[in-house]
């Protein structure tokens, strides 16, 4: 039990990816927690907008409680000396401590009745720059001092910057009970001019003049402008550089710069999962929600807090606790939501975001809550062990913290992964379903593959342990890593200075004393040697010489302003809401409630509360905006509408003989029971049944009325006959695709006029049922009679790139799958193949006339020009996101102008896509460019070419163009494909290229890359019929230092991953074994482009095997053994095959060597000679 509390990081031998039972504990709270985040994830916009409303709320009471504002130096027109103390150093010099600088209590909140004489003050007046101003910084004498004052003027000291900066600084000595006097009556100090002539506004009134106002802790007007923000936060910045010890800066530098690549950290692991941006946001979002609600709570608990400590502590609170818990959550919903996918969900759970979620509640969910639990009990044993300096308050406030960012964690952050995750789906599935429609599928044919698709991909966060940060790679075992380094390199620093003190020296050798972890808890002190250095010189030599024991308390710096004292006092006495100050206050609030509404239009005052209104305002319009365009995007059309209805309605009328079968994307089902109806050809009503038959006139008006569902089979039939329902349009008419494929083989089966051959058709073999027709109506194919089964093997494995594949190949060809896996065995054994990939471009050539050559050769001159080219492109490119021209190609012969357009088309083959492109070029070309006699003979003029043996395709390339390589070292030839490395380079030479050569043959230089392509095309969907320019190949070996390096250059595979038969499951199912399934999440064609890698990488393995077979003469033994033999059974060449670096168990046939053989006897029979 107590085990289930070990955190898993502690756990010996544990894999995160172990099905473990879950302990007792996680039994109790998983529960929980899968209940809290299900109500996040079923309502995210309402989990969302509660928690705004709270974390707007605890704001608002922030506010009032006036945590954010300092304690006002000018007070009721009176100076606080406990405002202006804070942060100052008390220093006691004497004998007892050998005339040496002792580092005292800080002196905030003594009061001046409890100062001896001896105590003295040094206050130390800062004005800024007034370059280009006619008002000078004041002088000594200048500055009003109070009746009977003893204040004495110091040499002022110059801090680190003073050689770039133009400050004017000004220090005063006094006894300690004057501060209060002394400052009161320095709050406004006259400001001398500098000779600068002043502007004159000729009024009789003299002109106000401006004075150097005391700016520490004065509350002014607020200002909702981000440049005077910045301002303040800059000269704070300064100020520390001047005032703050050099120990203290780097402490916290260091913090804030690990807490910056805690930041950078977290986005790059959201990055990483397919976010760049708004998960990662959302997460600081959630904890900065969560901080607030825990300081809130804090404060209202009594527990004192500090703006100064918490600006230090959180940096070091946010790299001890980092980000790990939201994104351990966020992967386990991805790979809940990958896994459901690609198991099909057979479970028969809901694949659902939100049921991605439970999943990964469920799984990760207590682990990190206990991880929270861990160390929030640490945070308590802090809170709770006494420590002074402020650790307790803040250990108070960080358990807390924790714990809101727990609960935020099941709701919030739930919720808005939720919805990011349903966006994405939602951009999948229009983004496909835009795809598949420009490429010429019907709407709903791509609605139906878009549905299927939309679910998260593997390519949407990487599984890789390492990433990239600042060009090097970093394992996620390196951040928990680096935080336990950041860890103990702060307390070494700390350690450091407590055991150096000792030996460290300051001004007159004396030995200051400090608290080795004041920077983290408390208010930075300053350095009262870098505030008033020569002010302490002087006050130390006087005492020194006079034998007197003395006290110096130093102030921090005493900042002033230049301004006019009037609009100081107009701002402090204006407020924006100084309308509910008066007698409408009694009105509008006095109902009940009246107080929150209040608060809440006050609060809008505040600048950073109305930036979060106005920022949550915009993101509620642009996610409202979105989700209703998504609405948009998912209404169906009204034709469409109304055949789902009417195929409804159809579904619950009992009368039909034909049940409709279950379908699963496309692919083939098992027969259900309720199938055995529909089994059979169709069978004629029986005399004596209980139905009465139809009149042929009752049933064409029950077609012309649209109930032809109502109609039995027989009756349809005998309607189809007589061609009163055509028989193209059975599916429309019965809203029931597989019934329709039934029918229609019964009518193709009773043509009279083809009886003779097609009477057989409706009892065949050829299966129909139990298939999704809905696929291929309107995309695949027309007239469907059924589907034609096809043997699919896998070759392989094949090492393309570094990756590992298994080649599906659907043939009826034998020994073709076995040939290529021998082929791949060989490349493997080299270290695999690597591809380059050449071009990328499909083409379309069309054909336009004119009457005259003149005309033509006008028109080519235009094409060929720089504005032509400019204007076809623009408009080729309007009708596409897709699709972009890269070249555009004329040729002219006669009158006839042919044009080859060649562009990209994403991850579609894309010439429906090129076609739409075309014919839009061509009418802009017609209409705007002057060449309205011009006729569009054909939009394909055969200068594609498409599917025709072309040299131009050879040349200039069509679709993908790759090349594939491989190193075959010389005994894995001899061993694996029995055959010599000289001997395939002749063979290659003799057949390869000279025969082709003999044959005439345009792009055919290669043994058999057909074979391949064909087989890779049917099990991956693609067009069997570019199989003519894909297969263009030609195949070149050499033998380099000894070894066999083949290559294969393809220049016109043409492949897509969306569209055309892609769209069937089965052939979907083949590019998920490949990984190339759809379109590429992020970069359109980078899928296609590598399944054309695969397809000539394939083709290399088949050449390699076939020429080492030829070479060997092992290719009629092959075929003999595995297409003729009773049984299966392995081929010779096989069980011969010796592990790479084993010796052969056989010498090469001789009939393969033979031209080398002779080679060979002939030069030894010279040598002899």
């Amino acid at each position: 039990m107590l085990g289930s509390l070990i955190p898993t990081r502690w756990r010996r031998n544990y894999a995160m990816t172990d099905p473990d039972k879950p302990g007792f504990y996680n039994r109790q709270v998983t529960p929980y927690l899968q209940a809290v985040s299900l109500k996040a994830c079923t309502h995210p916009i309402h989990s969302i907008a509660i928690v705004a409303v709270l974390g707007s709320a605890f704001y608002v009471n922030l506010l009032e409680s006036g945590f954010f504002q300092p304690s006002p130096a000018l007070a009721g027109n009176r100076v606080d000396l406990n405002a202006l103390s804070v942060g100052s150093r008390r220093l006691h010099l004497g004998e007892e401590t050998s005339w040496k600088w002792q580092l005292q209590e800080n002196g905030t909140g003594k009061k001046a009745a409890e100062q001896t004489d001896e105590d003295f003050a040094l206050v130390t007046l800062a004005f800024p720059d007034t370059n280009g101003s006619p008002y000078a910084a004041p002088i000594a004498q200048g500055v009003p001092l109070p009746e009977g004052s003893s204040a004495e003027l110091l040499p002022s000291s110059a801090n680190r910057l003073s050689p770039i900066s133009s400050d004017t600084t000004l220090a005063f000595s006094m006894p300690y009970n004057e501060v209060a006097s002394f400052l009161d009556s320095v709050k406004q100090v006259p400001a001398p001019t500098n000779g600068m002539a002043q502007v004159e506004d000729g009024s009789d009134d003299e002109p106000e003049q401006k004075r150097w106002l005391m700016k520490n802790g004065r509350r002014g007007a607020r200002s909702n402008g981000l440049l005077e923000w910045a301002e303040n936060s800059w000269t704070a910045f300064v100020d520390l550089l001047k005032n703050a010890e050099t120990l203290d800066i780097i402490i916290m530098s260091l913090g804030y710069f690990s807490m910056y690549l805690t930041f950078i950290s977290l986005f790059l692991s959201m990055r990483r999962m397919g976010s760049n941006f708004w998960l990662g946001t959302s997460v600081l979002f959630s904890s900065a929600f969560a901080f607030l609600f825990g300081l809130v709570v804090t404060l209202k608990l009594g527990v004192p807090e500090d703006v100064v400590l918490l600006s230090e502590g959180v940096p070091f609170l946010v790299v001890t606790v980092g980000f790990e818990k939201p994104i351990v959550l966020t992967q386990a919903v991805l790979s809940a939501a990958l896994h459901a996918k690609q198991n099909n969900n057979g479970n028969g759970e809901p694949l659902t975001i939100q049921h991605a979620v439970q999943i990964a509640v469920r799984e990760r969910g207590f682990e990190i809550v206990r991880d929270y639990a861990v160390e929030i009990a640490i945070l308590c044993a802090g809170a709770a062990s006494g420590i002074q300096g402020g650790l307790r308050q803040f250990c108070f406030l960080a358990a807390w913290t924790l714990l809101f960012d727990c609960i935020l964690l099941f709701t919030f952050y739930t919720a808005i992964l939720t919805i990011k995750l349903e966006i994405n789906r939602i951009k999948r599935h229009v983004t496909l379903r835009k795809a598949l429609e420009e490429d010429g599928v019907s709407r709903s044919v791509a609605e139906n593959v878009a549905s299927s698709n939309e679910w998260p991909k593997d390519e949407s966060f990487q599984s890789s342990e390492t990433y990239s940060i600042f060009g090097r790679k970093v394992r996620d075992s390196s951040i928990p890593r680096f935080k336990v380094m950041m860890v103990t390199g702060f307390i070494l620093i700390n350690v450091l200075n407590l055991c150096t003190m000792p030996f460290r020296g300051t001004r007159n050798n004396s030995p200051i004393t400090t608290a080795g972890l004041s920077s983290v808890v408390t208010q930075p002190p300053i350095d009262p040697f870098k505030v008033a250095g020569n002010g302490l010189d002087y006050i130390f030599n006087q005492a020194k010489r006079n034998r007197q024991s003395l006290s110096v308390t130093v102030f921090n710096p005493i900042k002033y302003e230049l301004q006019y004292p009037s609009m100081i006092d107009a701002a402090q006495e204006t407020s924006d809401w100084s309308l509910l100050n008066g007698d409408y206050r009694e009105g509008m609030f006095s109902a009940v409630g009246g107080r929150v509404v209040e608060s809440l239009l006050k609060s809008f005052e505040d600048p950073v509360l109305s930036k979060w209104v106005i920022t949550a305002l915009a993101m509620s319009l642009v996610l409202n905006g979105y989700l209703f365009n998504a609405a948009r995007w998912s209404i169906k059309d009204p034709e469409q509408a109304q055949e789902l209805r009417q195929a409804s309605v159809t579904e619950q009328r009992p009368t039909s003989s034909h049940l409709k079968k279950p379908s699963a994307n496309g692919s083939t089902l098992a027969p259900s029971p309720m199938d055995s109806e529909a089994e059979g050809p169709v069978q004629e009503a029986e005399p004596g049944s209980e139905t009465r038959k139809r009149t042929r006139e009752e049933c064409e008006a029950m077609v012309k009325d649209k109930k032809a569902p109502l109609l039995n089979d027989a009756e349809l039939v005998d309607l189809s006959l007589r061609g009163k329902i055509p028989g193209y349009a059975l599916e429309k008419t019965l809203e029931d695709k597989t019934r329709a494929v039934k029918v229609r083989r019964s009518v193709i089966s009773r043509t009279p006029g083809t009886a003779e051959l097609t009477a057989g058709l409706e009892r065949s073999m050829l299966p129909y049922e139990h298939f999704d027709y809905d696929r291929v109506h309107g995309a695949c194919c027309e007239n469907v009679v059924g589907y034609m089964p096809l043997p699919l093997g896998v070759a392989g494995p094949l090492t393309i790139d570094g990756r590992s594949y298994f080649l599906p190949m659907a043939t009826t060809e034998g020994v073709l799958v076995a040939s290529t896996s021998r082929g791949c065995k060989a490349i493997n054994a080299g270290g695999g193949a690597i591809t380059v990939l050449t071009g990328d471009g499909m083409t379309r050539g069309p054909c336009i006339g004119f009457e005259t050559l003149t005309r033509a050769a006008a028109a080519k001159v235009w094409l060929d020009s720089v504005d032509g080219q400019k204007v076809m492109r623009e408009a080729f490119n309007s009708t596409s996101r897709f699709a972009r021209l890269q070249q555009l190609k004329s040729s002219i012969a006669g009158t006839y102008v042919y044009v080859r357009f060649k562009t990209t088309t994403g991850d579609a083959m894309g010439m429906n896509m090129i076609s739409k492109g075309v014919e839009n070029a061509l009418k802009v070309m017609s209409k705007e460019a002057g060449f309205e006699d011009m006729a569009i003979i054909s939009v394909s003029g055969n200068y594609c070419t498409d599917k025709k043996p072309a040299a131009i395709n050879w040349i200039d390339g069509r679709g993908k163009s790759v090349v594939a390589e491989a190193i075959i070292p010389a005994d894995v030839v001899r061993n694996v494909l029995k055959s010599d490395v000289n001997a395939l380079v002749e063979l290659n030479i003799a057949k390869n290229f000279i025969g082709s050569a003999m044959a005439g043959s345009i792009g055919g230089f290669n043994a058999h890359a057909a074979n391949i392509v064909t087989a890779i095309f049917l099990a991956t969907g693609q067009d069997p019929a570019q199989n003519v320019e894909s297969s263009n190949c030609i195949t070149v070996m050499k033998n380099l230092h000894g070894n066999l390096q083949i290559s294969v250059s393809m220049p016109c595979i043409e492949v897509g991953t969306i569209g055309g038969g892609t769209v069937l499951e089965p052939q979907a199912a083949m590019l998920d074994l490949l990984g190339v399934r759809g379109p590429h999440p992020t970069n359109p064609g980078q899928n296609a482009q590598q399944l054309a890698k695969i397809v000539a990488a394939g083709v290399l393995a088949g050449e390699l095997s076939l020429c080492s077979a030829l070479a060997a003469g092992h290719l009629v033994q092959a075929h003999m053994s595995h297409n003729r033999s009773a049984a299966p059974s392995a081929a010779p060449s096989r069980a011969q095959s010796p592990r790479p670096g084993g010796k052969p168990a056989a010498a090469l046939n001789p009939v393969g060597l033979a031209m080398t053989n002779m080679v060979e006897r002939a030069g030894r029979e010279a040598s002899r000679r």
